[in-house]
C-alpha cells in the first residue's frame, strides 16, 4: 500500500471527483473503503471495472432495502425495472424491449429529433443569454422521449420534477427526505402511466407504449413491468440525456482548441461526443453485490460485499487511455465504459448518442460564438451522476 487515503469532503468530491479517484487508485484499483456512508469495494481501475461489469457473479440490486415497507411504491417499481434485474429475469425483459432500441430503429428517429433541435434553437438563439439546461437540453430531451413513448405534449412538462426526484432517491447521497419524495413521485407516475396505458389499449398510437402493449401474447410485458419500463424510460430519457448534452457543451467550451476543431470539422461530432462521454461521464458510479466469493487483482471480495464501480475513474485510467486527463475529440480508440458493459450495457446508448450529436451540432451551427458565463459551475449534490444545476451561456450578435 502506497499511502493511506486522505479524507476529502463529499462536497469537494462532487465539485471535482477526479483527484479523489486518483488518490484511491494510487493505493489500489480495488479499494475497500467506507465513502458516503456506504462500506464496500470502490473500483477505479479500467480493467477491473470491465471485469466486474461483464461478470454475472457481480449482481445488480435495487438501492432500497428489500424489507422496507415505508417506501413500498418506490421499492416495487425498482424491483420490476430491467436495470435492477439479474439472470434469468433480466434476459427475458431485455429481449422484449431490445428490438425497439436497435441502432437501425433509432436512426429512424433522426428527422424528428433534428426538427425538435432546430425549432428550439429558433426560439432561443435571439435571447443572447440562456441556461443551456432549462432552456435547451431539458426541453429537447423531454420532447424527444415524449414523442417516442407516446406522452401527449400537454403532459411533457411535468417530467422534469419527476426525473429530478427519482434520481435523487437512487443516488448514494440520498436522504430519508429524498426517498419519501421519490415514493410520492412514483405514486404520481404510476397513476399517470396506468391512465395512459388504458388509453393506448383502447386506441393504439404510433408510439413505444402501444407497441409494447400489442406484441404477441407470449412476448408481452406484465402490467407491472410495463409501468416500470415507462418510469425508467422517463428517468433515463431525461436525466442522462440532459446531462450528456450539457456536459458535452461544457467540455467543448472549457477546451477552446477542441471547440475550434469541431467548428472547423463538423464531421468530428460523433468522435467528440464519445470523448465527452469518457471525459465527463453522466454516470459516475454503478453498484453491484458479489453473489459469491471472487478474487480480483489479488483482493478477496466476499459473497455479499457491495462493489461500487467508479465509471468516471475507469474512464480516466492512464493504463487504458493515453493522456487520460486530456480532452481530445479525435481520440481513437475510445472504449469508455459510460454505458456499462456485459448484459446490462445500456439499451438506450444509441438514442443518447444520436440526441447528443444532433443537439450539439445544431447548437454550434445556429449560434455565433457561444461562451460560458462562468467556468466555476455548480454541480448538483450527486455522486453517482455528473450533473450541473445550471449552465449559463451567452452568444455574440
Amino acid at each position: 500500500m502506497l499511502h493511506q487515503y486522505t479524507k476529502i469532503p463529499t462536497i469537494e468530491i462532487i465539485k471535482n471527483p477526479y483527484s479523489f479517484y486518483e488518490e484511491i487508485r494510487s493505493i489500489h484499483p480495488v479499494y475497500k473503503g467506507n465513502f458516503f456512508k456506504y462500506p464496500g469495494w470502490y473500483v477505479t481501475g479500467y480493467s477491473e471495472a470491465l471485469t466486474i461489469l461483464k461478470d454475472n457473479r457481480f449482481q445488480t440490486r435495487i438501492p432500497l432495502p428489500e424489507a422496507t415497507k415505508k417506501y413500498e411504491a418506490l421499492k416495487n417499481i425498482q424491483n420490476n425495472m430491467m436495470l435492477f434485474k439479474n439472470p434469468p429475469d433480466h434476459a427475458r425483459l431485455r429481449m422484449l424491449v431490445s428490438n425497439h432500441f436497435t441502432p437501425i430503429r433509432i436512426q429512424k428517429y433522426r428527422p424528428f429529433i433534428e426538427k425538435i433541435a432546430k425549432n428550439l434553437l429558433e426560439e432561443i438563439k435571439n435571447h443572447k443569454k440562456i441556461d443551456i439546461i432549462s432552456d435547451f437540453a431539458f426541453p429537447f430531451a423531454s420532447l424527444v422521449i415524449a414523442k417516442i413513448i407516446g406522452i401527449p405534449d400537454d403532459d411533457k412538462n411535468i417530467f422534469r420534477e419527476w426525473a429530478l426526484s427519482l434520481i435523487q432517491s437512487i443516488d448514494v447521497t440520498r436522504s430519508r427526505r429524498s426517498i419519501v419524495a421519490g415514493n410520492k413521485t412514483t405514486l404520481e407516475m404510476l397513476s399517470f402511466f396506468k391512465d395512459l396505458i388504458q388509453k393506448r389499449i383502447q386506441s393504439p398510437q404510433d408510439d413505444l407504449i402501444s407497441e409494447l402493449l400489442h406484441q404477441e401474447k407470449d412476448r408481452k410485458l406484465t402490467e407491472e413491468e410495463l409501468l416500470s419500463a415507462s418510469v425508467l424510460l422517463v428517468i433515463a430519457g431525461h436525466e442522462t440525456t440532459v446531462n450528456l448534452i450539457s456536459n458535452s457543451l461544457y467540455c467543448l467550451l472549457t477546451n477552446p482548441k477542441e471547440y475550434d476543431k469541431l467548428i472547423e470539422n463538423p464531421s468530428l461530432i460523433a468522435s467528440a461526443i464519445e470523448e465527452c462521454l469518457r471525459y465527463e461521464s453522466p454516470t459516475q458510479m454503478i453498484a453491484r453485490v458479489a453473489s459469491e466469493d471472487v478474487e480480483l487483482n489479488k483482493v478477496q471480495i466476499k459473497k455479499g460485499d457491495h462493489v461500487y464501480v467508479l465509471i468516471g475513474a475507469a474512464n480516466r485510467d492512464s493504463k487504458q487511455f493515453s493522456n487520460a486527463d486530456v480532452f481530445d475529440i479525435t481520440r481513437n480508440p475510445n472504449p469508455h465504459l459510460t454505458f456499462g458493459s456485459g448484459i446490462h450495457f445500456c439499451l438506450g446508448s444509441a438514442l443518447a448518442r444520436l440526441e447528443a450529436q444532433i443537439a450539439i451540432k445544431t447548437l454550434l451551427q445556429n449560434v455565433v460564438n457561444i461562451h460560458l458565463e462562468t467556468k466555476d459551475v455548480e454541480w448538483r449534490k450527486l455522486v453517482s451522476f455528473r450533473a450541473m444545476k445550471e449552465m449559463h451561456v451567452h452568444f455574440d450578435d
